[in-house]
């Protein structure tokens, strides 16, 4: 089926050498697929080698029946437009962090919530697919967008990186912070007590080496795979927010499944999420040490950093803002054990 159009309430989905690379399937229906996977991290990061890995493990437990092409780097799309392009189905796939998928569906922002979780255990069976929290999320997120969360994978917890030293959230006072463009972490970077700068993530390199910004936030991984220590001085570690990135796919595509398609893809999804966190917690600490090597100064509690300073400003800056609309979720969250 080559150049084939369909037409679905949610927008265009084209197969065949064009955006979806896909036809769209009956149910039992056998025919070899491709589908286009986007995101904007790093072949070399771990959020950018675990989608070789879902895909490898796709290819195998479908026989090759599917396969899914890797598009890294922000080539199709910034982080808003790569959230959107799975809504209207001109992508398959895409990983993006809960507050880029709140774009789509509000709910769904107050997992990046920062000092939400009580570890990595924690974080990953809140965001558990097959959790009663996630499920509800994710009804509500297919009915609101048309797409649906498959899995989320740890991602990392963010730190600040700065050119100056920074022990309490006085000495961000009038710095300019890149932020991901979207409210709970402009809110995250202004508790932190900086002035929080929108900027997409393929524009993060070029602002801090022009000096449109003075500083970011990111997990320890990111900062290395992305050669920010070339950019910056200062890795300081207020471990703000423990994150999952979040795997979403068409639903539409994925109701076009046969459902052996369907069972391989979950499959994949659960064996891809285990072994992305497992690699993510490892490598925390020789990331770290990485950092170090490449010269940045480390900024922890042994270096005068505050860290009950930071938790509090920021704790009380997303309350105010927050609490109204996502106190519902965050007991839920607080039950989760």
């Amino acid at each position: 089926m080559t150049n084939a159009i369909r037409i679905s309430r949610r927008g265009l989905i084209i197969a065949g050498g064009a955006a979806l690379a896909m036809p769209m399937l009956g149910k039992g229906a056998n025919a070899a697929t491709t589908l286009r996977y986007g995101h904007m991290h790093t072949p070399n990061s771990i959020a950018g080698a675990q989608a070789e890995w879902f895909a490898e493990a796709v290819a195998e437990k479908t026989g090759g029946e599917i396969t899914i092409q890797i598009f890294p780097n922000s080539q199709l799309g910034k982080l808003q437009e790569l959230a959107e392009a799975v809504s209207t189905g001109s992508i398959a796939f895409s990983h993006n962090t809960a507050g880029a998928i709140g774009s789509l569906y509000a709910p769904f922002a107050a997992f990046d919530t920062p000092y939400l979780y009580r570890d990595v255990d924690h974080l990953l069976k809140v965001t558990d697919t097959s959790g009663p929290l996630m499920q509800e999320l994710n009804e509500g997120l297919v009915a609101a967008s048309g797409t649906r969360v498959v899995y989320g994978f740890y991602f990392g917890t963010r730190h600040l990186t700065t050119n100056q030293m920074v022990q309490n959230p006085g000495d961000l006072a009038g710095q300019r912070v890149r932020a991901i463009p979207f409210p709970i972490y402009m809110a995250t970077v202004e508790g932190l007590g900086a002035v929080p700068v929108p900027v997409d993530w393929s524009e993060v390199p070029t602002a801090l080496a022009t000096g449109v910004v003075n500083g970011q936030e990111n997990p320890l991984n990111v900062i290395l795979t992305a050669n920010l220590a070339d950019v910056q001085t200062h890795l300081v570690l207020t471990g703000h927010t423990s994150a999952a990135q979040m795997v979403m796919m068409n639903d539409d595509v994925w109701q076009g499944l046969a459902d052996p398609h369907k069972e391989a893809i979950t499959a994949a999804a659960a064996e891809t999420r285990a072994r992305a966190s497992d690699e993510m917690q490892a490598s925390e600490t020789s990331d770290l040490e990485a950092l170090q090597e490449k010269g940045m100064t480390v900024v922890d509690e042994a270096a005068g950093l505050d860290l009950s300073a930071f938790r509090d400003k920021v704790t009380a800056r997303i309350s105010q803002e927050f609490d109204s609309q996502y106190g519902e979720f965050y007991a839920q969250v607080e039950a989760i054990s």
